[in-house]
């Protein structure tokens, strides 16, 4: 049972600064060529244009890579050998390999890749009723240690590439399409980026991703059903609100005052709740979309009625919702979740206040 919690050194937290890496296990100066399923159709375009093939060939390769989801050059039997040999030497058809599917009674499907330099990744895939939801990596680890967090207990190796992102969608795609009696172009209906990383800690590979993933003629996967998950990294929140995007965004809570917060995720000292409340203010005045904070509670912790009470009032100015999770118990935390009634409670504040609230 959780007791009391201590300073960042009795969570094993670094200093609020400091970032948590491991070490990087591939060549930087002899990279190797980019994923294929990191690009876009603006960049099959450009490389053909750059090889001197017609037009029309991005197109196909576009649908070979995108629809199709080929992983092998010699597959792809409408383009003529000689490109394919120069396009082997310029990019990569391959995505990381599935090294292990795991299955849970529920029917959800994890999944342990393989990047080409070694790096082990995972993907969940979510069945429900009506949709089938994915859950994706952006990064190799993750360098925030939030305290209930198993990816941050594993420090940061690095960023995912978009190929990276992408292809662990192709992964859980290539499977549903290989059902017995499935749709050829089955694929998931929605993906959350809440899997190992930050996504906008990664922001430029994580907004290629998303495009690739939203294009037509590819998967073209709604921008409505991602939702990108951040543990409160203002620039990327500022930033994300011109681009256009419908993309849902989900930030991540936990607690109601900033001590409280920065023991539990020592990025608020970075950005503490004003200045985070303030970036979402401002997200939602931009975008018109509501976002979601999530709050996981933890029992004798953050859970109580009086920290329901100052969570709605630092809430109701803002267009959300509160999505509270009882916690999923980890090794490195010494945390309970709290019984169903105390989250009764904790969720009948909250509405009683006007936020809409799911458990």
């Amino acid at each position: 049972r959780f007791r009391r919690l201590e300073p960042h050194s009795r969570l094993g937290h670094p200093p609020p600064d400091a970032v948590a890496k491991r070490p990087v296990r591939h060549n930087t100066d002899n990279p190797p060529p980019p994923l294929a399923a990191g690009f876009t159709p603006d960049a099959w375009r450009a490389l053909c244009a750059d090889l001197g093939a017609p037009a029309f060939r991005a197109d196909q390769l576009w649908h070979w890579t995108a629809h199709r989801l080929e992983s092998d050059w010699a597959r792809m039997t409408n383009l003529p050998a000689a490109l394919r040999q120069r396009l082997a030497e310029r990019c990569d058809p391959a995505a990381p390999e599935v090294r292990e599917r795991r299955t849970a009674d529920d029917g959800a499907t994890k999944y342990l890749l393989a990047c080409r330099d070694g790096e082990q990744i995972e993907a969940v895939l979510i069945p429900s009723r009506d949709r089938r939801t994915l859950c994706v990596s952006t990064q190799a680890g993750c360098a925030f240690r939030c305290a209930f967090c198993a990816s941050g207990a594993l420090g940061l190796a690095r960023d995912l590439d978009a190929g990276e992102i992408v292809g662990q969608v192709y992964a859980a795609a290539r499977d549903l399409r290989a059902a017995t009696g499935a749709d050829p172009d089955a694929r998931p209906d929605n993906l959350v980026f809440m899997g190992m990383g930050e996504p906008l800690a990664n922001y430029d590979q994580t907004l290629r991703a998303i495009r690739v993933l939203n294009a037509p003629g590819g998967l073209t996967i709604g921008a409505r059903r991602m939702t990108l998950s951040t543990c409160g990294v203002v620039p990327g929140i500022r930033r994300l609100a011109g681009e256009g995007l419908q993309v849902e965004l989900s930030v991540s809570l936990h607690a109601p005052d900033d001590a409280l917060r920065g023991a539990l995720m020592p990025v608020n000292a970075r950005w503490p709740l004003a200045e985070l409340l303030a970036a979402c203010a401002d997200y939602t005045a931009r975008t018109k979309r509501i976002i979601t904070f999530e709050y996981t509670l933890v029992a004798g912790l953050n859970d109580q009625p009086r920290h329901a009470e100052r969570l709605a009032r630092l809430l109701r100015p803002l267009q959300c919702r509160v999505n509270l999770i009882p916690l999923s118990p980890v090794p490195h935390f010494d945390g309970a979740p709290p019984d169903p009634a105390a989250c009764d409670r904790f969720q009948a504040v909250l509405t009683r206040a006007g936020i809409h609230t799911t458990l």
